[in-house]
């Protein structure tokens, strides 16, 4: 009996609560934001901790999406270079750069960040502005790395890349 009892004790254990998954159900206006978010880009966080450090700016807290966002611009720098190269398998190196620069510019984040309102979420400190163009690069960036990490897979991040990401036509027709 004394088995058993213990048998299942480390099952309950074991089990993954599916609280510990999700966001808290609106307990803020900024975890109400986050889960909006992670609706608008059809990716739900196994680790939601990522998520809140990738919407925190460096003015605001030590715990930040600095370092999340180096692996998203990685991650999305590959994403382009990948489906350029995709496109076109004798591509020459300037326009598989230069499509990959274009996607993972300012511009392009700037206007993909806007479209999922990430300038009215990312935390700042007061002085700091959350709609600067690197603030909120940053935090797209540190989202796509958030995804990376939260999925250990830079597939994942893609795909959130390329639902945020719309290229124009000049410039998906100039990086070719």
């Amino acid at each position: 009996m004394a088995h058993l009892l213990s048998l299942l004790v480390v099952i309950l254990v074991a089990i993954p609560s599916s609280r510990s998954h999700a966001l808290p159900s609106s307990s803020s206006p900024f975890d109400a934001a986050l889960a909006t978010l992670q609706n608008q880009i059809a990716y739900r966080f196994h680790a939601p901790d990522l998520l809140r450090r990738a919407m925190t700016h460096a003015s605001y807290s030590r715990e930040n999406g600095r370092a999340l966002a180096v692996l998203g611009l990685a991650a999305s720098q590959s994403a382009a270079a990948l489906r350029a190269l995709a496109a076109d398998h004798d591509a020459s190196a300037s326009p598989v750069s230069r499509r990959a620069r274009d996607a993972s510019g300012e511009a392009a984040c700037v206007a993909a960040a806007a479209r999922v309102g990430i300038p009215s979420i990312v935390r700042v400190a007061a002085g700091t502005k959350p709609t600067a163009p690197p603030v909120v690069c940053g935090a797209l960036r540190a989202l796509i790395g958030a995804v990376a990490v939260d999925a250990n897979s830079t597939h994942a991040a893609e795909e959130v890349f390329w639902k945020l990401h719309v290229l124009t036509a000049a410039s998906a027709k100039a990086a070719m």
